[in-house]
């Protein structure tokens, strides 16, 4: 009888929640948190409620402009005011289902003026729009919403095969605009290679020739000094070139160069044809050179 007595006058309220206190049935005060009084089969704790943030978690199916349909989830916290907690008990039946629908009628009133693409841009848009339009709506009833996250996008499993296609299309795109400047690169690197090697070879041949030269005329003044004409030296030095030839050429067993014709006075009659050539060049200059009327 003593238990009996002490709990129909006692009652605890834990923390971050409230107790609502009817009497004869009536609305008499709200209790918070502590050790309270009331009166035996007067008083009566009708309901407690938490005064903690809650969230509350919605899927929306809906159509964009472009006429997609996705999927979006919504996360909403939310918690009772202090100074409304009579609205919050009194006036509203079922706070999850009186949110779900405000943030289904927000949701199919933004999405559908948006693209797809536009959708998972504007996405925090579209939660400040929930917010805004539960804060005035639910404030009513003794809500404060403290968040509203748009926390997942998810289209059509056709809509996102074809977005993956899409993307992985420019990106090989883009990969193969920076292969084809690769290969442009690579192209004019080579031809810079080639071009300044055939320069360094014609340098080189230049050299070669310019050396040869020095040597020839070096050799046709050592045999002026004996006694031999400039015309009996150079056909000595072209024989003797020519036969230095042959010597190469027999040295080198896997050569597949023919010289022809191969006779000794090869080297004579070359020498012949090109000193009657030279020689009739510089005749024709000199006849040109007189025959050319003098000014004044």
């Amino acid at each position: 009888m003593e238990v009996f007595t002490w709990s129909s006058i006692l009652f605890t309220v834990k923390q971050q929640s409230a107790a609502v206190v009817e009497r004869f049935g009536k609305y008499h005060s709200i209790r918070q948190a502590g050790l309270h009084f009331k009166l035996p089969f007067v008083d009566q704790v009708a309901g407690r409620v938490s005064l903690k943030i809650q969230q509350l978690d919605v899927l929306v199916e809906t159509k964009t402009k472009d006429d997609v349909f996705v999927k979006i989830k919504v996360s909403v916290q939310y918690h009772i005011l202090k100074d409304s907690i009579y609205d919050a008990f009194y006036r509203l039946e079922n706070s999850h289902d009186q949110i779900t629908s405000y943030v289904f009628d927000t949701v199919r009133a933004e999405v559908p003026k948006m693209k797809l693409d536009d959708v998972f841009e504007k996405k925090d848009d579209i939660a400040i729009a929930i917010r805004r339009d539960l804060t005035q709506s639910m404030s009513e009833y003794g809500y404060g919403i403290v968040k509203a996250l748009v926390t997942d996008i998810d289209p059509d499993a056709a809509v996102k095969q074809a977005m993956n296609r899409i993307n992985a299309s420019e990106r090989e795109k883009v990969a193969a605009e920076y292969e084809a400047e690769a290969e442009r690169i690579r192209i004019v690197a080579k031809a810079k290679a080639e071009a300044e090697s055939k320069r360094l070879q014609g340098q080189g041949i230049a050299d070669q020739r310019r050396e040869i030269a020095k040597g020839l005329e070096e050799s046709v003044e050592v045999l002026n000094s004996v006694g031999i004409n400039s015309q009996e030296a150079s056909a000595l030095i072209v024989v003797t070139q020519h036969y230095d030839t042959l010597q190469a050429m027999g040295e080198n067993t896997n050569s597949n160069l023919i010289l022809l014709p191969n006779t000794p006075d090869n080297a004579s009659n070359l020498l012949t044809q090109m000193v009657t050539s030279f020689a009739a060049s510089a005749k024709i200059g000199e006849e040109m050179k007189n025959s050319t009327p003098k000014k004044g």
